[in-house]
């Protein structure tokens, strides 16, 4: 008998706590836990109250009931939610754990994105119209393998990867919010990503600089600022999504020996991470700094607050700011 509920119904029904008991995971799933995946000396795993979402803070591994499901099966993200769903039917006998192995940090299975492909010259145009950065800009970042473009739930969008395929990030091409997702935000992280992943890293790796940035649009910002300081032979631009990540610990290696300016959001957030981030790269022997946007005005007199925002910069605080004209590293 086919069940009559959808996989966000089965979320409903189905907790961590539930999952954690239905693989005979030892210990208890609470904010300060042992990772049921991996052998973990100390604690670093945590289930929230509410046993809808986790964090291994040791992998940079997260997700909801339906990832946890996935992480511990080693499914595909397909078959993981019909047996997902099957399971809070009560369909499902119980699952074995997918065997685990003793290394420190698990393997990761490789997300599936949905089918991506290069800007037409009308999305390219809306786009650069949209965050006010050059179709130069845009036509740098293709090249460099980070700017796609699909149609999503829809709505035709605009897709930071890169070519390791492990981490993306959508928007809406006409600046609107996801609908379908909670929170209603702007920027959707597909599913399956590895959310630490600094996309574009792989990339960097022949350009002794880089220009560390949040986010999808000051990616965007950081193509645009490379080309106006002719410094495109020499500095890559690398996307974290959210402020709250750790690099990833696979990608850092690659970061050794980069000359790296980090530009975090001009909120606590955003200096928290520049902070977090700082330590990681310099203890791999990066040389870092960052840049701070504090005192600068976009045009209708706001302050500036990321990389993005400095495209509508004040014409007298880009005249008296010389550091503007030596953004990147």
């Amino acid at each position: 008998m086919k069940n009559n509920f959808s996989l966000a119904e089965a979320k409903q029904r189905i907790r961590i706590p539930d999952l954690w008991r239905h693989f005979g995971f030892d210990g208890e799933p609470k904010t300060s836990c042992k990772s049921p995946f991996r052998k973990d000396r100390r604690p670093s795993f945590s289930v929230n109250a509410a046993g809808d979402l986790w964090n291994d803070f040791a992998t940079a591994e997260c997700g909801d009931t339906v990832a946890f499901f996935q992480r511990a099966t080693g499914l595909s993200q397909k078959e993981a939610c019909r047996k997902f769903i099957e399971l809070a039917g009560g369909r499902l006998t119980q699952t074995p754990p997918a065997a685990q192995t003793p290394q420190a940090e698990p393997p990761r299975i490789k997300p599936t994105f949905p089918d991506v492909s290069k800007g037409t010259p009308a999305e390219l145009l809306r786009l650069s119209s949209l965050r006010n950065v050059s179709a130069d800009a845009l036509a740098l970042a293709q090249v460099r393998g980070l700017l796609w473009f699909a149609t999503l739930k829809g709505f035709p969008a605009w897709i930071v990867t890169d070519s390791a395929r492990l981490n993306a990030q959508a928007r809406r091409l006409d600046g609107k919010l996801w609908e379908h997702l909670d929170g209603h935000p702007k920027a959707w992280t597909l599913f399956g990503s590895w959310a630490a992943w600094p996309v574009g890293i792989k990339e960097a790796q022949p350009f002794p600089a880089i220009a560390l940035v949040e986010g999808t649009p000051d990616l965007l910002a950081a193509c645009h600022f490379i080309l106006c300081e002719s410094r495109e032979l020499d500095c890559a631009p690398v996307a974290i999504f959210g402020a709250t990540q750790r690099i990833h610990a696979d990608a850092l290696p690659l970061f050794a020996g980069k000359r790296i300016r980090i530009f975090g959001h001009a909120d606590n957030d955003g200096r928290e991470g520049v902070e977090r981030w700082a330590r990681q790269l310099e203890a791999v022997g990066a040389v870092v700094d960052a840049f701070d946007f504090e005192g600068l005005r976009k045009t209708d007199e706001s302050p500036v607050k990321d990389l993005n925002d400095c495209c509508h910069i004040h014409a007298d605080d880009f005249e008296n700011e010389r550091t503007l004209w030596n953004l990147m590293p």
